[in-house]
């Protein structure tokens, strides 16, 4: 009995060994199962990434917050930090790059100032995609409102576009001021409106001579541009520079006051008012427009000049090679008051607007471009009226300038919520 009792407990533990071993061995080859297949999808992202970093022509895809994030990533917090990568054009391969932009025509050395892309602080900021911009741009038309700075912008952007399809100019006045360029593989319109001040603006007289200074009207808005809003989709403002003039200020036709115009008896009310004023005026006037398409509207906000050793007119320089340290930046200066009247009227106008299509963005470059006083043609624009004297306003082409456009497009697909094909990535 005691043995039969016996030999039934060892068969039993041998039973549990059994199914104890099989269990261990089921879960041991589970586990490695998940294992390797992680370890294989870590090491497909991590070719990925290899691959992105290797290839001096590729760049990471659009590494902003996914659509239904709440965390977005501000584009104009970041550092600049060094790229071996070409720019994506040349003053050869682009055919439409103005005489006096193109700095390396006149004499410029240096490339340092071309191997720099823009971080931001929280995701990367893709390599401009010429095939992404004409993609979600198909069937629009786009147009940059405002001064030379507005159309060293635009320059910029035709370059860039002009790898992917070679444009044609299709409207041009007599001055130059005005132009229009058609992508017609892609059906994209670009145009540049020349609006110094947005608002209506006569240049003052002195005894039949002009002053320089201008009179401004702050009401009325610019025909210039204000008629060809109906056939916009996008619209991209800046001005500032000219505002910094002796101008006078009028509202309702009447003397409001003046800027550093040393007049008795007229206030002098600074740059800022304006600069505010005429911003307001063209905000007011997208979102009045009664047969207009639902406009996109864009404000670049101000572009810093970075004279140093004096002023323009006076032996200010810009001759530096490499950028700065956000550090360094000054920002005691007015710039960065500049910005923020920009950044509060179209903030008013995005309150304000009454057509639910309508949006309004704001493309910063304020600060970034305090860290590039690298950027800028100094004496290396070709200008034969005034030899001697640095462009230390404008941006050379190529150049730092590039970034605006990649952060426009970045805009542009964040607003619009593009999925773009893999074909389109630009990778």
């Amino acid at each position: 009995m005691m043995k039969s009792t016996a030999h039934s407990k060892e068969k039993h533990n041998i039973t549990s060994l059994f199914f104890y071993l099989t269990f261990i061995t089921i879960t041991t080859l589970f586990c490695f199962h998940l294992l390797y297949n992680n370890n294989n999808a870590y090491v497909v992202e991590y070719a990925n990434i290899a691959r992105d970093h290797i290839n001096p022509n590729n760049t990471t895809t659009f590494i902003q917050p996914r659509k239904d994030s709440k965390k977005a990533c501000d584009l104009s917090e970041g550092r600049w930090i060094s790229d071996r990568r070409d720019s994506s054009y040349t003053n050869y391969s682009c055919r439409t790059i103005p005489f006096m932009r193109n700095c390396f025509l006149h004499g410029r050395k240096d490339t340092d100032f071309l191997h720099w892309r823009w971080k931001p602080e929280q995701c990367d900021l893709p390599r401009f995609s010429p095939g992404n911009f004409l993609t979600a741009l198909k069937g629009k038309t786009m147009a940059f409102i405002g001064d030379s700075i507005s159309r060293n912008q635009m320059e910029s952007l035709l370059c860039l576009l002009s790898t992917k399809e070679t444009p044609i100019q299709t409207e041009k006045d007599k001055d130059d001021r005005c132009v229009t360029w058609e992508f017609r593989k892609h059906n994209f319109t670009l145009m540049a409106l020349w609006s110094q001040f947005l608002v209506t603006a006569t240049e003052r007289l002195v005894n039949g001579s002009t002053t320089g200074g201008f009179n401004l009207h702050l009401d009325k808005i610019d025909k210039n541009w204000s008629e060809k809003l109906p056939l916009l989709d996008y619209a991209v403002f800046s001005d500032a520079p000219w505002f910094f003039r002796q101008n006078y200020l009028y509202y309702n036709d009447n003397l409001l006051g003046c800027v550093y115009c040393q007049t008795p008896d007229v206030k002098d009310l600074g740059p800022g008012l304006a600069i505010g004023m005429a911003f307001r005026a063209a905000f007011r006037t997208i979102n009045n427009c009664a047969n207009c398409r639902n406009i996109t509207t864009v404000l670049r906000t101000y572009s810093p000049s970075q004279f140093e050793n004096g002023t323009w007119d006076n032996g200010g320089s810009c001759n530096r090679t490499r950028p700065i340290g956000r550090e360094e930046v000054d920002r005691g200066g007015p710039d960065l008051e500049y910005r923020r009247i920009q950044v509060e009227e179209i903030e008013t106008a995005r309150k304000e607007t009454r057509r639910n299509g309508n949006k309004f963005e704001v493309l910063d470059v304020t600060e970034m471009m305090l860290m590039r006083p690298d950027g800028h043609p100094g004496v290396n624009w070709g200008n034969q009226w005034m030899k001697g004297y640095s462009d230390c306003i404008h941006w050379c082409l190529p150049g730092p300038i590039d970034v605006w456009n990649e952060i426009l497009l970045e805009l542009i697909k964040r607003q619009s919520q593009i999925e773009l094909s893999s074909e389109e990535t630009g990778l």
